[in-house]
């Protein structure tokens, strides 16, 4: 009985839909944008852990250099996804990592900035367990 009221309920939406000219979107498809620009990669401190450096940062999955922008939709969430990642270029490399998810409702209209902070530790030799701290900030604007 209730398979044939999800299929008579589909009929009718469809069939209104067709009738007024229009196409049915639900509320929850509804997305929107924002456009995030990476505004400073800096090493705050290095504990000799190391002196060449591979950077890399992304939002919404888009690839980004220092001072490049890129428009993020954000889909049905209202999300964007930041991603910041270090790595240290030797035999065998030390790396870190930090992610962080902004709401687009809590982005104002002049923009926000988000600061986020990657930790690399040393994993071998001498100065094992040593830090470098590398500071990514990201400027978001609706």
């Amino acid at each position: 009985m209730n398979t044939i009221w999800t299929k008579a309920s589909a009929i009718v939406l469809l069939t209104t839909s067709l009738v007024l000219g229009g196409t049915y979107v639900p509320a929850q498809a509804a997305s929107s944008s924002c456009t995030v620009t990476l505004t400073n990669v800096k090493m705050i401190s290095n504990e000799h852990v190391g002196n060449e450096w591979y950077t890399e940062a992304k939002a919404g999955g888009k690839h980004l250099s220092e001072g490049q922008s890129v428009t993020v939709q954000t889909g049905s969430n209202g999300k964007v996804s930041l991603y910041a990642y270090v790595e240290e270029q030797d035999k065998i490399p030390d790396q870190g990592s930090a992610t962080k998810s902004v709401k687009v409702s809590s982005i104002s209209t002049r923009g926000t900035s988000v600061t986020m902070q990657v930790t690399v530790t040393e994993n071998r030799g001498r100065y094992s367990g040593n830090e470098a701290v590398w500071e990514f900030t990201y400027k978001l604007k609706k």
